[in-house]
């Protein structure tokens, strides 16, 4: 859908309305911003039966709020008599670009060097935490009983960005069950050639704390990376739409 519409939560849920309509496939999935107006559009398409890819997800916060918005529509919805079978949805968590804005800052704070490359792997183990924790309470149980299927975590922007660091440790550290990992073909064929799984991700919680908390300890505001990272994501979405739309445009009017 339109990512201009990233922060209008009336117009994204009906936007996703419209496309779910318009396309009328039951392997279709929305994708709607994991912004603070998205999280209630999300609820409403739910709630409506829409299956929703979850994007541009940086924060446990706000992770956190993502799987509730998605529990809180399948609640709704069910309330409503409606069936939650076939209604599903991943939440799409970002990881080399919260290492490539974190570096920038660890080394305008002279931090130990030691720490960079380590938060954005962090940061996504500490997330599949909260999705475990979310998906074994008592609330996500009773919606299971009634049909519904998990939001799996989708992890996204694994290709890694510094050459000096491993091509593969975005996928060998991220190895998970009822993940999903959308890694660029250059990144897939270097694990195919001589990548390994690294340390179980529910074996990491505790050095991952640790990392997180250090970055935190060397002068790295956290949340003020999250809030660039989001507002950097949707202008990158928004330009990516106006280059696409602009290219058929030219290309219809040629045609014309």
């Amino acid at each position: 859908m339109a990512p201009g519409l990233a922060h209008d939560t009336d117009a994204t849920a009906a936007e996703a309305g419209h496309l779910w309509w318009l396309v009328d496939r039951p392997n279709l999935y929305i994708k709607i911003p994991a912004t603070e107006a998205g999280l209630p559009a999300i609820t409403e398409s739910i709630a409506n039966g829409i299956s929703v890819n979850v994007t541009l997800i940086f924060s446990l916060e706000r992770y956190r709020a993502v799987m509730d918005a998605y529990l809180s529509g399948l609640e709704k919805r069910a309330a409503e008599g409606g069936s939650l079978e076939g209604i599903a949805s991943v939440a799409s968590f970002f990881v080399s670009r919260v290492d490539s804005e974190i570096d920038k800052r660890l080394d305008k704070a002279g931090a130990d060097a030691s720490l960079k490359g380590k938060a954005g792997i962090a940061n996504a183990q500490l997330a599949y935490q909260a999705y475990e924790e979310v998906f074994s309470s008592d609330r996500w149980r009773a919606l299971e009983a009634q049909g519904a299927a998990r939001q799996r975590p989708l992890w996204a922007s694994t290709g890694v960005k510094n050459p000096e660091y491993s091509d593969t440790m975005y996928i060998s550290e991220l190895i998970a069950p009822g993940t999903v990992n959308t890694m660029p073909e250059k990144t897939m064929m270097a694990y195919a050639d001589h990548g390994a799984a690294g340390t179980p991700v529910q074996k990491a919680y505790d050095d991952a704390t640790a990392v997180m908390t250090a970055v935190a300890d060397a002068g790295v505001d956290l949340d003020e990376v999250f809030r660039v990272l989001e507002e950097e994501g949707v202008q990158k979405f928004v330009d990516s739409w106006d280059e696409l739309t602009e290219s058929v445009r030219t290309e219809l009017e040629d045609k014309a």
